[in-house]
Order: C-alpha cells, then structure tokens, then sequence
C-alpha cells in the first residue's frame, strides 16, 4: 500500500511538472512573439516615416517611432500628410514585414489640436475593409511633435497567438499525453479498491456461509446418535437449530444469486395492486416486537412487486435492528401527500455519517468505523434496496446522524382505491357470470 501511495504520490507531481514545464514554455513563446511583433511594427511604422519624408523632400535625422503602449504607436512626419497616401505607406509596409493584422490610425492636425481623420482598417476578409473614425476620438494625442499620426493594433494579442501553431499542436499533445496517463492511473486506483472491495466480500461470505454450515454439521453429528431418541427435548432443541440455520443459509444465498440474476439481466417486475400497511403489518409480525406502526395514510395502495417489496422493507428493518447498540425500536409510517404515498422506516441506531451517506447504496460497500465492525453482512442490502427502488420508479431520501438514528424515506405514486374497486367488481362479476353458464349448460 505504501508502494502504490509514493507511486501515486510521484505521478501526481510529474504531471504537475510537466504541465507547469509546458506553461512555462509558451508564455516565453509567447512573450518572444511579442516582442518580435513589436520590433517589427516597430521597422514597419520607420519605413512609413521615411516614405513621408521622401515625399516631402527632406531626410529624417533621428527616429520617428515612439512606442506609447503595447499595442498603440505614434509616428512622427514633421509635415502634413494626405490620408490616402499615409494608409497606403502604411499597408505596403505592413504587408512587407508580414503583419497582416487589424489596424487603425489617426492624423493630428496642429490647427485644431486633435486627431482629425481616423480609420479602422480590417484584414479578416479577403479584401480590406475601411471603417472611418469620428475624428480619431478613440487615439490619444503626444505634445512632443507637431506633425505625426497614431495607429493602434486592436488585434495584436490574437495575431499573436496565431503564431504560436507549433506551441499550440505541442501543448495539445502533452495535455492529451497527461490526460491518458491520468485515465490510466484512475483505473488503476479504481481497479484495486474494487479488488479490496472483492476481497472484503470473499472474507464476509466465506465467514457468513461458514457459520450455519459448521451449526448445521454439529446439529446433524448429534442427530445421528444413538442416544438421541432417548433425549426427546435435546432431539427437539436441535431439530429446531438444524431449521433455523439451514433457513439462514438458504437466506444468504438467495440473497447472493438475486442479486447476480438482477445484475445480468435487471430487475423483472410483477407489478399488482398491493396494500402497503398490509406488508407493513406482517413485518411488524415477524419482527416483533422492535416494530411501532403509525399507519396515517388514507390510501396505501400502490402498483409493485409485492416480493421485491417485501424484501426490501425486511432489508431496511433488519439494518435498523443489526445497528443498534442499545434497545432496537423501529417506526413504520405512512402518509398521503398530492396523490403520493410517503412511507418511511425510522430507527434509533447508531446513524450514518454524512461522508458515508451516499456510499452505503455502492455494492459490497460497509462502514468500517464504530460499531458496524461487529456486524456480520455482504454490504448488498442497501444496494438492493436502492435497485428496487430505482426499479419501480420511486424516489428514497436518507436522513441520518451519529448517534441519532436514521430515516429512510420513499415516495411512490398511489392507486386509485376506486380502480382496485372496480377491477374487483368486474372479476366478481365475470366470476358470476361464468357460474351461471355452467348452471345453464
């Protein structure tokens, strides 16, 4: 078990290490693209400056590109410039250095202290789009020159990325990588608690299955005796032992090949009108006298398997019974709400935790904590419990605490008395009708 906890342990961090690896990598991927971009932009936005200067006759003597913000230049011209003319500058330029990206670019004009032509320039179609500004409100001003223009790449963060390719398909692979390393060590995970999990089962039955068999074989050994005749109330003491533990065994296994059969080919129903507080009377019978009725329900017919039923409210019961450390009692109620029948087997026992409390419906599943160590049991009775449940349509809420007992509550649709009324009064009437051909014939 340690083995496998410093395996999981290592996997966990090597996962972690490679994830952060791979993050690591592309921000400075990233980061390295920005950069060429900007530099890039940067040489593009000169060449402009130079253009403007060639058209106007005179020689830049110093820079003519100030970087203001990650996305947003400002380029000075030293002389008035036409629109038409800066914009295609700057779109020979931009195409010359690869930069086929979204832009949009404002004049300052020094006579009216602002930007007073401005466009936004798309290059996400096959031919260029041109939306124009309202005098550039968008673009700030710098007090530095006289003559210049701003241009903003709205869309540099995406043109970005979308350099990244070979980073992207390489992070996709490690992530699927991790990915189907993690599945595995889930299963893995998953498949040794289902072997511990056989394995407490295999240790359960061969105890539970063991008990009655070695009763029964003493009982049989003192059967066979010769004096025994001769002992009419130990012949009868053991006699009643003999059917008592043969009836236990052949409980265990049903329990086992039902649920296996229920398991291969799912619960098959044979759904009749059944009274509810008449199953709930008889287990009050048989296991009297931990059992208190409070039968308020007015109608308690409901359509279900009236074996599954009974096996069901016996399994409840018998838990409430078996998880008790002190004197069992158990309530049986029934009430009516919109139609619906909500019955309920509360008991005083020892409660249910609430981490466990969805846990005690898996298979094979057992609180391993407390008192319930001392209970001998498969962990199938809750299980089964919640598949005939889920068989007939029903809805179970569990209410439970440490120390305070717990409440298995179901709701289930009722059965029009009348119907059940009438389906008898039309067999009876078939019934008399029948008699009375047989007379006549």
């Amino acid at each position: 078990m340690s083995r496998l906890r410093l395996l999981v342990i290592l996997s966990v961090l090597s996962i972690i290490g490679i994830l952060a690896v791979q993050a690591v990598w592309v921000r400075n991927a990233y980061a390295l693209r920005e950069r060429q971009f900007r530099q890039s932009a940067f040489i593009a936005l000169q060449d402009v400056a130079d253009d403007v200067a060639k058209l106007n006759n005179f020689t830049l003597n110093r820079y003519a590109v100030t970087q203001l913000s990650a996305d947003y230049f400002i380029v000075n011209t030293d002389a008035p410039i036409d629109p038409a003319t800066l914009e295609l500058f700057i779109q020979r330029s931009l195409q010359q250095h690869n930069l086929i990206t979204d832009y949009e670019y404002g004049i300052y004009n020094c006579e009216s202290d602002r930007m007073v032509y401005g466009a936004y320039v798309s290059t996400s179609s096959s031919a260029l789009t041109k939306t124009k500004l309202q005098g550039g409100k968008n673009l700030p001003k710098f007090p530095r020159y006289t003559y210049y223009f701003g241009i903003r790449f709205p869309n540099q963060g995406a043109f970005v990325a979308g350099q990244l390719d070979g980073w992207v398909w390489s992070t996709i692979a490690v992530l699927l990588v991790v990915s189907f390393f993690g599945y595995t060590l889930i299963v893995v995970l998953k498949q040794r608690r289902l072997t511990e999990v056989q394995r407490d089962f295999i240790n359960n039955i061969t105890h539970e299955l063991q008990t009655p068999v070695s009763t029964i074989r003493i009982a049989a050994d003192v059967l066979q005796s010769d004096t025994i005749t001769q002992q009419p109330d130990r012949l009868n003491q053991y006699a009643r032992v003999l059917g008592e533990e043969s009836r236990r065994l052949q409980k265990q296994v049903n329990s086992i090949l039902q649920l296996a059969r229920s398991e291969r080919t799912g619960f098959i129903l044979e759904l009749a009108d059944v009274d509810l507080h008449e199953v709930m009377r008889a287990a009050a019978d048989t296991f009297a006298p931990v059992i208190t009725l409070d039968l308020t329900a007015n109608k308690a017919h409901i359509r279900a398997d009236r074996y599954q039923l009974e096996t069901a409210l016996n399994n409840l019961i018998d838990n409430a019974i078996k998880y008790c450390i002190q004197s069992p009692c158990v309530l049986l109620h029934t009430r009516t709400e919109d139609n619906q029948l909500i019955w309920s087997v509360s008991d005083n026992g020892i409660g249910i935790a609430q981490k466990d409390q969805k846990a005690i419906f898996r298979q094979f599943f057992r609180v391993s904590s407390g008192h319930t160590h001392n209970v001998k049991g498969f962990g199938l009775g809750l299980y089964y419990v919640r598949q005939v449940i889920r068989a007939h349509g029903w809805q179970m809420k569990l209410t439970s605490e440490l120390g305070k007992g717990s409440q298995f509550e179901i709701k289930s649709e009722c059965v029009n008395e009348r119907k059940v009324e009438s389906h008898s009064l039309q067999s009876i009437s078939w019934l008399r009708s029948f008699t009375h051909s047989l007379l006549h014939l």
